[in-house]
């Protein structure tokens, strides 16, 4: 007599040395709440929890394929917080600088002075 609960075929057992898939669900949060890029630390925490929920129900494939879309969010969601920043900066910082020497050759334009040599001309 079986006593052994069925299994579903579409979930695997992982192996016994194998660890288990990570959530990245601390990260997704951090990414929704403090940089929230096209709400893409919004979508990195829905498959964090898919990922965590699978885990928990013992279907580790799923898991792991939620792990890592979770992870590839998290990985764009802070590049893109980290490197906008950082290149908006560089576009104000190089703007500064053209429009400074726009303005001194401006300058250098309205106080152009006559020569002596002009006077006579006239």
């Amino acid at each position: 007599m079986d006593t052994s609960y069925p299994r579903d075929d579409h979930k695997r057992e992982r192996a016994p040395g194998s660890p288990l898939p990570r959530d990245h669900l601390v990260w997704s949060i951090f990414n929704t709440l403090y940089m929230n890029i096209c709400c893409l630390g919004f979508v990195a925490l829905a498959f964090s929890v898919k990922a965590r929920d699978r885990r928990v129900a013992g279907d580790v494939e799923a898991a792991r394929r939620f792990s890592s879309k979770a992870k590839c969010y998290n990985t764009l969601a802070t590049a893109g917080s980290v490197l906008l920043p950082l290149v908006l900066a560089a576009l104000v910082v190089t703007g500064v600088l053209h429009l400074s020497k726009l303005a001194q050759e401006s300058v250098g334009f309205f106080t152009y002075q006559l020569s002596p040599s002009d006077d006579e001309d006239q």
